[in-house]
């Protein structure tokens, strides 16, 4: 059925299947041990809860982080550890794109970082994740460096690591991205 929602006051009526998924809120909360999903969203996601930035291994499913949830629903996950006055984002997925899951998940890690005393808040992407470095640039975050060749360290540390990405472009290099707090 095709239609628009139509704003009365405070009150929405929506009147097609897509506009309804997009009002349905959405909550975001620490991570809990209760969250067992979060092992398997991490290894469907990312190929196993093990990820490399830098050269270093992170145990994913064993830090601090946020979930984002629609009722009891997992929707989105951020993961981050903290060090040295900064705060790097390890992984962020969004299991429904286009709904501010991501940004808010973002936020939430920019807030505590900022409550922790972090002076900078950070991440590594792969060269060939062209949408997350522009998800990222929106968000006020700079490019920072490019490590050339870095995932072939990368790739010691976690052979799952493909040599081949997103739209076929070669996987050779981690773009680091930055914002101060």
């Amino acid at each position: 059925m095709q239609g628009s929602g139509v704003p009365i006051g405070q009150v929405r009526i929506v009147t097609t299947q897509r506009e309804a998924e997009k009002t349905q809120a959405f909550h975001i909360r620490p991570l809990g041990q209760a969250d067992g999903w979060v092992r398997r969203l991490l290894a469907e996601r990312w190929g196993s809860t093990v990820i490399v930035t830098r050269g270093q291994i992170h145990a994913a499913d064993e830090l601090p982080g946020f979930a984002a949830l629609r009722g009891s629903e997992p929707v989105g996950l951020v993961t981050y550890r903290m060090g040295d006055g900064e705060c790097e984002i390890i992984s962020l997925d969004s299991l429904l794109e286009g709904q501010g899951i991501g940004t808010a998940l973002v936020r939430a890690v920019q807030a505590a970082a900022a409550a922790a005393g972090c002076r900078r808040l950070w991440l590594v992407t792969a060269n060939d994740n062209l949408l997350v470095i522009g998800f990222y640039q929106k968000r006020g975050f700079r490019l920072v460096a490019i490590y050339r060749d870095a995932l072939e360290l990368s790739r010691r540390l976690k052979p799952e690591i493909p040599f081949i990405g997103r739209d076929g472009i070669p996987l050779r290099d981690e773009i680091e991205l930055g914002l101060l707090l």
